[in-house]
């Protein structure tokens, strides 16, 4: 599933290739992929707009358009987006973009979300967001005053996106192990000190993450062999290697080890 770092080596792929330039008609193929707004809708609003900026929030992008409205989609599991001439089986909504270019928005399992809106609908939207992690605002002092009110298992606490945004299952496994905490410690039972420390490991992955992706991400699941970006638990359940083992919360895998993560 695409993650922060993920969903901004994407926002770094497109935003050079679409920025300046207007929609010149959209191809909505799955009706599912802009509900509940209905595809005429999503035409008839981002036709003939110009294509102002491309940003981040949490795991939203966030693509504004000229006249004070934006395209805002969620990619899920396996959503994308890419720039190319021609859609695929996968192709869910198209944006032609002239000169025989195209922003495609792919999802094999058509669990993505697109939709236009104003400025104002997209700030109430995303307004429930945490902060995101490369902000001023999170800092070690505020992740520790939000732990103290939640008693969630930290690693549910961590991909709850109203903690911090854009932190997803992956990373939030791997802070953790950095900071040698167990995955199901109720995160308001941490002291400050570990917190901190939980802190200093979630800037820590994503940074290198956030690098890593720039330069090998090529669509969800797939990245190029010049990754650097290792996983020191996540998806390593049962190796010899270590003790690393798999739980499931919320319906997610979670990988951890047993004898660092208390």
């Amino acid at each position: 599933m695409p993650e922060l770092p993920e969903v901004e080596a994407i926002c770094g792929m497109i935003s050079p290739a679409i920025t300046g330039r207007t929609i010149k008609a959209v191809h909505v193929v799955r009706a599912l992929a802009t509900r509940p707004q209905a595809p005429a809708a999503v035409a008839r609003l981002a036709t003939g707009r110009k294509i102002r900026a491309v940003h981040r929030r949490g795991k939203n992008i966030v693509i504004g358009l000229s006249g004070g409205l934006a395209i805002r989609i969620h990619l899920r599991m396996t959503g994308h987006l890419h720039v190319d001439g021609k859609p695929s089986a996968s192709t869910r909504v198209w944006f032609e973009l002239g000169r025989g270019r195209a922003l495609l928005f792919d999802d094999p399992r058509a669990l993505g979300r697109l939709a236009v809106h104003t400025e104002a609908e997209i700030q109430r939207l995303l307004a429930e967001l945490g902060p995101e992690p490369f902000s001023p605002e999170f800092t070690p002092q505020w992740l520790i005053e939000e732990a103290r009110r939640s008693r969630q298992a930290a690693k549910l606490f961590l991909t709850d996106q109203k903690h911090v945004a854009g932190l997803g299952n992956i990373y939030a496994a791997e802070a953790l192990f950095r900071a040698r905490i167990h995955p199901a410690r109720p995160v308001n039972s941490l002291s400050p000190a570990r917190l901190a420390t939980l802190h200093g490991a979630i800037l820590s992955v994503l940074r290198e993450a956030v690098k890593s992706a720039k330069i090998a991400y090529k669509y969800p699941g797939k990245s190029l062999e010049t990754e650097e970006f290792a996983p020191a638990v996540y998806g390593r359940g049962g190796e010899p290697c270590r003790a690393i083992r798999r739980i499931v919360q919320a319906g997610r895998s979670t990988y951890y080890c047993p004898k660092c993560q208390r």
